[in-house]
């Protein structure tokens, strides 16, 4: 029996390494991500501040080379950061719009990966043997402080590309006139609310081969940026299938990655939009790196050329239909009469200095047949119910929460009255609305309202619908 178990031990351990040898470039890298990850960023909201450390600290660090390409309008600094020492040039820069950090986050996890050590050193040294990649991490400091779209005058640097009147612009112009790079990243953020095509599913990751011309027409440089992209799409696919799409090819005179593919780089842009039960992003910005790597990797060895182009084409374009929560066909009764609606939620970020609080917004009334939800409900069967306001006025958050949350509920209560409110961010994920006790409650089905409301069916209360999130009463 001990020589069967030990060949039956020794069967499983080649079997698995043998496994582990066959697994793609992208599957070790999705295995090993954990090690890249950076741990000091947690969540999308972070600032200049945060990163300038894991930059500088790149400075006496093999194979790394730290240059300070200029400084934001306020003064901040704007790095540029080089890995390996190849004949191919790639520039990738990220955060030219301030509150689109997820590629930030993602290029922080490539500085790890090229100063590891592990099983991917082969992968390593091919990369930093063929392509000289130079990386501006982010390249609008001031609006990331606010987390904002623009700089701190209030311009897009998306649409300076031409003017560059601001500094900004002008950095990014400047070290890709200098480098003349081969290949361009320009790195964004999407909403979340982007399905792909007609279907129910987000858009994770819409990708674009920029136009050069209003015509769209397609030169050597564009095919290689859409023959990268199928590459791309390709891997991703195995990780969020169903979820990739392409962003609208309208030629844009003003922007960035329009002009640079016109200037001979051949340009991707790349757009982080939502994901399931992923609102600060981590799943995504996975996504962004495994990507990235996967296009890096066939840039060194020329494997992009074997793509199609009909293979971009056939991705499907991104279309704004997502809503976070969709109730569809539900009986509301409004002015006296019941009507058959659907009503659509989004959840609006609101940030607060000590974090950030989501909160309801019923953003469509009406007929939703063509739209989804993350989460979608066929409600047909159910009656809207308002919700009511306790009549008690509680001292704290503790005070109420004495009784069960679902005893409020199965009594049609939605809202607790408190003499004092706790910070908003604290109430994110808290079951009941809070409101002051000297305040007046407006609980209206209305368009841009935050209404609370039961879904009824047969006289029982079966959901509640609570700051835009449906609660399951049934759970």
């Amino acid at each position: 029996m001990k020589i069967r178990t030990t060949l039956v031990i020794l069967t499983v351990l080649f079997s698995t390494q043998f496994c582990t040898a066959q697994l793609s470039t992208v599957d070790k890298l999705n295995q090993l991500y954990g090690l890249y990850q950076e741990k000091s960023i947690t969540d999308k909201r972070f600032k200049q501040v945060d990163i300038i450390p894991l930059v500088e600290k790149r400075r006496t660090t093999e194979p790394f080379k730290v240059l300070r390409a200029g400084e934001s309008i306020e003064g901040r600094p704007i790095y540029l950061v080089q890995i390996g020492a190849g004949k191919t040039k790639v520039l990738l820069w990220s955060q030219m719009h301030g509150d689109e950090s997820t590629a930030t986050m993602a290029l922080m996890d490539m500085f790890n990966f090229f100063e590891a050590n592990d099983a991917m050193n082969e992968l390593r040294e091919k990369l930093v043997n063929e392509l000289s990649i130079y990386i501006i991490p982010m390249l609008n400091p001031d609006g990331a402080e606010r987390f904002q779209r623009q700089n701190a005058i209030g311009i897009d640097l998306n649409r300076d590309a031409l003017r560059l009147q601001t500094p900004e612009a002008n950095i990014l112009k400047t070290v890709r006139d200098e480098i003349e790079p081969t290949w361009g990243f320009n790195l964004h953020d999407q909403s979340r609310y982007y399905s792909v095509g007609d279907t129910d599913k987000p858009a994770t990751i819409s990708f674009l081969a920029p136009a050069f011309n209003k015509e769209k027409d397609i030169n050597t440089v564009r095919r290689n940026s859409m023959k990268l992209i199928v590459g791309m799409n390709e891997v991703l696919q195995q990780y969020i299938p169903g979820q990739v799409a392409k962003y609208n090819d309208s030629f844009e005179p003003r922007a960035f990655g329009d002009n640079i593919q016109k200037w001979g780089t051949s340009t991707i842009l790349i757009e982080s939009g939502g994901h399931y039960d992923d609102r600060e992003k981590q799943y995504i910005r996975k996504m962004n790196f495994l990507a990235i790597m996967n296009a890096l990797n066939e840039i060194a060895d020329g494997s992009y050329t074997r793509h199609n182009i009909l293979d971009y084409e056939a991705i499907p374009f991104n279309s704004r239909r997502l809503y976070d929560l969709l109730l569809k066909r539900v009986n509301v009764p409004l002015y006296g009469q019941t009507f058959m609606l659907d009503l659509a939620f989004n959840r609006l970020e609101i940030e607060e200095e000590d974090g950030v609080y989501y909160r309801g917004r019923l953003a469509y009334i009406g007929d939703l047949s063509t739209n989804a939800g993350y989460k979608t409900l066929d409600a047909s069967d159910y009656n809207v119910t308002m919700g009511k306001v306790h009549p008690t006025t509680f001292e704290t958050v503790l005070d109420a929460m004495q009784t069960p949350t679902e005893e409020y509920l199965k009594a049609g209560y939605t809202t607790l009255k408190m003499t004092k409110l706790p910070p908003l961010s604290q109430l994110t994920d808290y079951p009941l609305q809070l409101m002051l006790d000297n305040q007046t409650l407006y609980n209206k089905i209305q368009l841009n309202g935050n209404p609370s409301f039961f879904l009824e069916r047969n006289g029982v209360k079966e959901y509640a619908v609570i700051n835009g999130r449906l609660i399951d009463m049934k759970e």
